[in-house]
């Protein structure tokens, strides 16, 4: 492409909508798959740190347009990157300023509704997200042993903890395509439905997050998550156990609690700004 149509309209390739709290995020290159380029990166993870330092949004949603979620990165992007590493760029591939993982380290929600194909990157994407959503036709590989690639981007580190090592192991060995249905069975999709109820079953529960959840709450267990990952079950109790007195007397609290004892709906305060 002579001029580079990968990276044309880099606003266009990710679309927002505010829905009351929830911020629906879709990757809109349909006619491509939603093949991730250099401006749907930016675009996304620019959009997701204004997210997380937005009082009005408490949770995220993460689809695509049309029939897929994402394809992977688009050929073209990974061609020019190719041609660089052979010489054109002297042998240096750039390293990107935010990791890919970037939706673990936000202190909001973010859900994926996978409505299609997941593919390599595409499918890394997803499995950085809290929770996922897929249909289950969906098809979807990690692609990269195909492509004589590396496991990239940590998803040998996630992928074992969603699936266990020996069905990680399989699924980045062999790169085969996995339905949404068999990922569920696995324990790499939470909830599988039919591919037109993906999106609306993720909405709503996005939506029970920012109607029900202390946003303060959110934040903190995403966090223990994360940390507990790589801590033992002593150093996730120490940590729970210094943490629970700042809960007790955070405002939060008292509205959960009077919202639970007055039949109503909570009140939570929205997250401030990060600092």
């Amino acid at each position: 492409m002579a001029d580079a149509e990968w990276e044309r309209d880099p606003e266009q390739q990710v679309l927002r909508e505010l829905d009351g709290g929830v911020l629906v995020l879709t990757l809109n290159r349909p006619e491509r798959l939603n093949a991730w380029t250099p401006a749907m990166e930016e675009r996304l993870f620019d959009l997701m740190e204004e997210a997380d330092s937005d009082p009005e949004v408490r949770a995220i949603v993460l689809t695509g347009a049309g029939r897929g979620f994402c394809a992977g990165a688009d050929m073209e992007a990974l061609a020019s990157i190719g041609d660089g590493a052979q010489g054109g760029s002297g042998g240096r591939i750039e390293q990107p300023e935010r990791p890919k993982h970037l939706p673990m380290l936000l202190r909001k929600p973010v859900i994926a509704a996978i409505n299609g194909a997941a593919a390599g990157l595409g499918l890394v994407v997803a499995l950085f997200a809290d929770v996922r959503f897929g249909a289950e036709d969906a098809k979807l590989t990690t692609s990269f042993s195909r492509r004589g690639l590396v496991a990239e981007y940590g998803v040998a580190w996630r992928l074992p903890r969603l699936v266990g090592q020996g069905r990680a192991m399989d699924l980045l060995l062999s790169s085969r395509v996995l339905t949404g249905a068999e990922a569920e069975r696995i324990g790499l999709i939470e909830h599988v439905l039919p591919r037109a109820q993906v999106l609306p079953a993720a909405l709503d529960y996005a939506r029970g997050l920012a109607a029900d959840c202390s946003p303060a709450s959110l934040a903190a267990i995403k966090g223990q998550v994360l940390r507990s990952a790589e801590s033992g079950l002593d150093a996730s109790v120490a940590e729970a156990v210094r943490l629970m007195p700042g809960a007790f007397a955070h405002p939060d609290f008292a509205e959960g609690v009077g919202a639970y004892l007055e039949r109503r709906p909570p009140r939570f305060a929205p997250l401030p700004p990060r600092g």
